[in-house]
């Protein structure tokens, strides 16, 4: 299940170790997780599974990790999402899915999205579209998630393509209004 995970967050499998005693991401973090994981069988409960990450890797990362295991679980998928053949969560209790699956969508976007506009591919361009509809779509649900796809990295440079958040800023108010 951990390898699995970090397939789709491979920047989750390493965090900086903190100041202070308490658990962080690494590699080691991850085998103990999954070890005990799997001495445990596939029934494990949520709150177990939440237990255990949340002794071993840092808060964040457990916390994503505990809902990539729902979304497993309950058969969300950002696949699914992407073609338009699921739609985002909604429910109030699926709020940390929602969370993962725009996470897990920034990371994709930032994967697959070419710097150049001109030497993209047409699978680039056409997630670059289909992530504007889609950006509209987590907006209504929450504004939070949504900006937190298009947010700047941790030192404040974009952490998309300009050419996509250009068109983002110009096709985004459009969109909205089209679905009122």
């Amino acid at each position: 299940m951990g390898r699995d995970y970090l397939v789709q967050r491979p920047d989750h499998l390493w965090s900086p170790p903190p100041k202070t005693e308490e658990p962080f991401s690494s590699p080691r973090a991850w085998r103990m997780l999954s070890d005990v994981l799997l001495s445990y069988g596939d029934d494990v409960p949520d709150e177990t599974i939440a237990m255990l990450a949340f002794g071993t890797l840092t808060a964040t990362h457990a916390s994503a990790f505990r809902a990539y295991v729902k979304t497993v679980r309950h058969a969300y998928d950002l696949e699914a999402v992407l073609k338009g053949e699921a739609p985002w969560p909604r429910r109030p209790e699926e709020r940390d899915l929602l969370y993962f699956l725009a996470e897990a969508f920034r990371a994709r976007l930032i994967k697959e999205l070419p710097a150049d506009k001109r030497g993209s591919s047409a699978r680039g361009r056409d997630l670059g579209f289909r992530a504007k509809t889609l950006l509209v779509e987590l907006a209504e649900i929450s504004l939070e998630c949504a900006q937190l796809v298009i947010a700047n990295d941790a030192d404040g440079a974009p952490a998309l393509p300009t050419w996509f958040l250009v068109e983002v800023g110009r096709d985004v108010p459009r969109l909205m209004a089209v679905r009122s």
